[in-house]
């Protein structure tokens, strides 16, 4: 999930700076920010997301702030916006958390203006869209190439007079480089021939490698690889003692070993050695495709597994056969690894899913799609209904509601387009909408859900309960002693809901030699609870790959 934990790989730089000017007040211009770029900066028009972020501070800058719990946010669509031409956030603009810059009170404030830039694609399907092409790692918007911002600019509110302010975008995020390649990472970055194909423009993914000790050393040796389903570098490898300091308390709390822990335990003697690889495989809708296929995104299922861990595989010296195969991953990751291993039990060998995005969409989060009428109420009593939660603290206290998760989507983008985490889920498991775009599973002003949209994402087996369910009889052989499942008993999330519906299918379907294992994290274990460190899951991991050797493998080489 977006609003999770995650490391974002880019530094980016501004190309120039930039001068906001004011101009009087007029009888028309009640409350109305002004933006523009001059033809010396950008000569081509531009089509995109407009964002004007009023903040109380002015550091860190407002535009990298903006979040569900961030100073109040207005947003508008441009299309072909020219030089010299203005885009126009009034008191009619729609925001978040505040409805309106007339519900902004008298004060002084520091105003940016942000625009995500989109690019038109003529996609496979016959659809022309216009989406950010991400050419990063997954970058969010506001930090993410190619896209320009303003300067700051500092007002003075008094919401009794009138205000007209510009802003001119010329600022712009250049283009990074990816880290550069170290004795224990290396960093791929490769174009897709399936996804250039579907999106009619060059698309790109990659991965971060993680080698093991002695990699050098023994050229002619395969090794078993994890693929680690999360942002950056895997398990937060560090090689810097530095990096400790402040971290422990976070990982101490999550159950996990810091960065350079970590580093200390996979350059030990003795320690297995594996190839660890995190993916990434940012989509024009959100920061990762889900490793799927789909009608919005394109073909990645077949991407990762056609192109990208074949590559892996031949540079890295990576043993290409199911049994030293593993996937692993938490949230988003922990969908994935579990949707990579239900969908191909042939090609991958076991699966460590931690805290996984909904797995049985019965509980998308606390949302039932296929019966729910508002995804934002439920009905508590006769005469009254009550809010959905959406987020919570590990002792219950609610931080964000459906409702105004949703809300702060709508403004950050239409269509589909805010690169947050609602319209991800619909652009990764919905159907295309009749504009080309990602129909909405529930509309993002009322909370009605379309109940089309629900079957179709039960349909096409994005409900990976439903899933397995509909494919049990062929697919629960393929799976035994495969499936490893975490969660703390106080998501955040409320994600903990979906994996005891899975766990009561594996309970009422598999047959009773078929290995359970469920574990979870009580009392008040929430999002980022893991069972154990990464040290102990790898040595737990190089015994199941030990044991799924078939007769004859050499499974000593990788172990010295």
């Amino acid at each position: 999930m977006t609003m999770k934990k995650k490391r974002w790989a880019p530094r980016l730089a501004a190309l120039c700076l930039l001068a906001g000017l004011a101009f009087p007040a007029t009888a028309s211009a009640a409350k109305r920010i002004e933006v523009t770029f001059p033809s010396s900066f950008r000569q081509a028009a531009v089509t995109g997301r407009l964002i004007v972020v009023v903040s109380r501070k002015d550091s860190p800058e407002p535009r990298l702030t903006i979040s569900p719990y961030g100073p109040p946010i207005f947003g508008v669509d441009v299309e072909k916006l020219r030089p010299g031409a203005v885009a126009a956030v009034d008191e009619t603009t729609p925001g978040y958390p505040l409805a309106s810059l007339n519900d902004l009170p008298a004060g002084d404030y520091f105003i940016q203006a942000v625009l995500n830039v989109y690019t038109g694609c003529r996609r496979s399907d016959g659809r022309t869209v216009w989406v950010h092409l991400d050419r990063s790692t997954g970058t969010p918007f506001n930090a993410s190439p190619g896209n320009l911002y303003s300067d700051i600019k500092k007002i003075r509110l008094d919401p009794a007079a009138d205000l007209a302010v510009l802003l001119t975008l010329n600022h712009i995020l250049f283009e990074t480089k990816l880290p550069a390649d170290t004795e224990w990472l290396r960093h791929v970055w490769i174009q897709s021939p399936l996804l250039t194909k579907f999106w009619g423009q060059p698309i790109y993914f990659g991965a971060t490698v993680l080698l093991p000790k002695g990699y050098k050393d023994h050229p002619k040796t395969l090794y078993p690889a994890v693929y680690v389903f999360e942002h950056g570098v895997p398990f937060g490898f560090n090689p810097d003692p530095k990096s400790q300091e402040g971290a422990e308390a976070g990982a101490r709390s999550a159950g996990l070993e810091t960065g350079y822990e970590f580093f200390q335990s996979w350059t030990s003697d003795g320690f297995p050695r594996f190839v660890a690889v995190t993916f990434h495989q940012p989509t024009p809708f959100f920061p990762s495709s889900y490793s799927v296929n789909s009608a919005n995104c394109g073909p990645y299922g077949d991407a990762v597994l056609k192109e990208l861990i074949p590559y892996l595989e031949k540079k890295f010296r990576i043993i290409p056969k199911p049994y030293a195969r593993l996937v692993e991953g938490a949230s988003t990751g922990g969908w994935e690894a579990l949707s990579l291993q239900l969908r191909n039990p042939e090609i991958f060998g076991g699966a460590w899913v931690f805290n996984p995005d909904p797995i049985d969409f019965r509980r998308y989060q606390l949302v039932n799609i296929y019966e729910d009428e508002n995804a934002f109420t439920f009905p508590a009593y006769e005469w009254r209904t009550a809010e959905r939660p959406f987020r919570r603290t590990p002792e219950g206290q609610v931080l964000d509601t459906v409702r105004s998760m949703s809300l702060f989507e709508d403004v950050l983008g239409s269509r589909g387009r805010s690169g947050y985490q609602l319209m991800g889920w619909e652009a990764v498991y919905g159907p295309v909408g009749p504009d080309g775009y990602p129909q909405p599973l529930w509309d993002k002003r009322t909370g009605k859900i379309d109940r089309a949209v629900a079957d179709y994402m039960r349909e096409k087996g994005y409900d990976l309960r439903e899933y397995a369910s509909r494919n049990w009889a062929t697919l629960g052989p393929k799976l035994e002693g495969k499936l490893n499942f975490f969660s703390g008993e106080m998501d955040n999330f409320y994600l903990n809901l979906a994996v005891y519906l899975f766990e009561d299918f594996l309970r009422s379907t598999a047959t009773p030699d078929f290995p359970i294992r469920f574990e979870y994290g009580r009392p008040k274990k929430g999002h980022n609870w893991h069972a154990f460190t990464w040290a102990q899951m790898l040595r737990e991991m190089a015994d199941h790959v030990t044991k799924q050797a078939p007769p004859g493998e050499n499974t000593t080489a990788w172990k010295y």
